[in-house]
């Protein structure tokens, strides 16, 4: 394990040791409900607000505004599901983007059913939102937009700011997937303009199973969980106290490093880059150059399969991914590059690598040295590899 060079961050992440110390003692001798009032209990309930102070810090935002559940995904789907059914009877219009995480699409496809129109709307080469065709595509029936903050395929950062404003001018609420973004670069729900915005503790150094929703005060979400009066009468279910305490510390950590953090992963991912356009013909960066997360780095090579070139380089001790580990069983092309304008092939040769705190720049280079064989011996093999440059261009 010493060995191994883990680049897929943007799936899951270490649990941080520090983390893991301050969970352990709600593992064992402070294991009562948050719920009840004997003395364990009180202690896991004062842990639990510790945490919902530390995560609402972190986003600028008050400690009633953050509600526990169990992840990113829980929490888009609440949204998803509980603003719609909050204003029925405002409207039956959602605007989502092609590129949304599926935790927001599925449920935008179970609306359709249910008799709501849903815009999806279009991005550019580099995966970003246009803004006037977001603003042309409002109603006097929209009653929701989600957008994501950054997508986690190709890091590409949406201009949410400017979709806040639009939205709130127009009284529609907006909401943010942040699960991408919380922890590594500055989310200042506020300055966003957000209504809720959601969060995965297990991206940025926490535990998995335990996540955030924000939600703005004066803002209308439906309870998604009815039960008991957890979470303010807004999600039911016993508090998973231990998660929520490491998400807590994974938050308060977050805050401390971010700038350093931030700094030296976009270090690696820059050198990352250009090492391997360097050394590899016939590629193309996916996802914004700009803006762009400081830890992504997802290319397609040109007649390569990016299963395989995953195999080759976990046979190598390099742990890289194709994109979203919530769809990695899936046989179809990533959505998300398809929506970018690439051919399927292309899509299907992708390779994404997300960085984390504990990246070195020799794991880079042993990444440098490695891919462009592997490239080079799966190109080799490929019957759809000419040697020429992408038809229609966009390679290198």
């Amino acid at each position: 394990m010493n060995d191994l060079i883990y680049l897929d961050h943007a799936a899951t992440t270490p649990l941080d040791s520090a983390v893991l110390d301050a969970m352990l003692p709600f593992l064992r001798e402070n294991f009562g409900s948050a719920s009840t009032l004997y003395s364990i209990g009180r202690a896991a309930s004062e842990a639990v607000e510790e945490a919902r102070i530390s995560v609402a810090r972190l986003i600028n935002a008050s400690p009633e505004e953050v509600y526990f559940t169990s992840g990113g995904t829980e929490s888009d789907v609440w949204v998803m599901f509980g603003v719609p059914s909050a204003k029925e009877k405002k409207g039956r219009h959602i605007i989502t983007s092609k590129i949304e995480h599926k935790a927001v699409l599925e449920p935008c496809k179970i609306l359709e059913k249910r008799g709501y129109t849903v815009t999806y709307l279009d991005v550019d080469s580099n995966g970003l939102v246009d803004v006037d065709e977001l603003a042309a595509s409002i109603t006097d029936e929209t009653v929701l937009i989600s957008i994501m903050h950054a997508n986690n395929e190709i890091g590409t950062i949406e201009p949410v700011e400017e979709i806040g404003r639009i939205a709130q001018e127009k009284g529609i609420h907006f909401h943010t997937d942040t699960v991408q973004t919380v922890g590594h670069i500055p989310v200042d729900a506020p300055s966003i303009g957000c209504n809720s915005l959601a969060i995965s503790a297990h991206k940025l150094y926490g535990p998995k199973g335990v996540g955030v929703m924000y939600i703005r005060k004066g803002s209308r979400v439906d309870r998604l969980m009815p039960g008991g009066g957890q979470e303010n009468n807004r999600r039911a279910g016993t508090h998973n106290v231990p998660g929520i305490v490491g998400l807590g510390k994974a938050a308060e950590l977050a805050g401390e490093r971010m700038p350093s953090e931030a700094e030296e992963t976009t270090r690696l991912r820059d050198a990352l880059i250009s090492g391997i356009e360097s050394r590899i013909k016939d590629i193309r960066l996916n996802g914004d150059r700009i803006k762009r997360i400081p830890n992504n780095v997802n290319f397609s090579f040109e007649g390569v399969e990016g299963e395989s070139l995953i195999l080759l380089m976990d046979m190598n001790g390099i742990c890289v991914s194709s994109g979203s580990a919530c769809t990695s069983g899936s046989l179809d092309p990533s959505h998300v590059l398809m929506a970018l304008g690439l051919r399927h092939e292309q899509a299907h040769g992708s390779l994404r690598m997300t960085l984390g705190k504990d990246n070195t720049m020799p794991q880079i280079e042993k990444v440098l040295d490695t891919l462009p064989g592997i490239v080079n011996k799966l190109r080799e093999m490929s019957p759809l590899y000419s040697g020429e440059c992408c038809p229609g261009g966009g390679c290198k």
